[in-house]
């Protein structure tokens, strides 16, 4: 088993079937460019579990820095393949995010999750993490 930060369009492109799983609006020939262009503007990085061969588990994140409270790691995606849960891949992935937040000298680990998803609370809350605040969107019509 190994975690790695995907650096080729390869290694962007085996990401793609495990993050589509949770981002099912993603169109696998625009995957690359996408990951490319917010990687450009924004830092966004894709790290990837491997296990016998295969891509079991997938995070999408990037390292910012707020007045409100400092440098912190933001997970934008984190998923593992449906037919992998329940095996430690995400659990191990997610351990790794917060050892590399640590290197990178963040003082917050932080993640957004949609209301509808309670497996994934209930994974967050193992993990010691809390809620700390609520997230107001807006959409913005053209």
């Amino acid at each position: 088993m190994s975690i790695q930060l995907a650096e080729t369009d390869d290694d962007i492109m085996r990401c793609f079937p495990v993050m589509f799983q949770l981002r099912p609006h993603l169109i696998a020939g625009d995957f690359v460019a996408r990951v490319r262009r917010q990687s450009e503007q924004d830092g966004y990085r894709l790290a990837y579990l491997e296990d016998d061969g295969g891509v079991k588990a997938v995070a999408g994140f990037r390292i910012g820095e707020m007045l409100f409270h400092g440098r912190f790691l933001y997970v934008d995606d984190l998923v593992t393949d449906t037919a992998q849960r329940s095996k430690g891949y995400g659990a191990t992935l997610f351990d790794w995010l917060v050892e590399h937040a640590r290197a990178q000298n963040c003082q917050q680990f932080e993640l957004d999750s949609g209301v509808q998803r309670d497996r994934a609370h209930r994974f967050y809350f193992t993990k010691r993490m809390h809620i700390s605040s609520y997230h107001f969107t807006l959409k913005i019509e053209s």
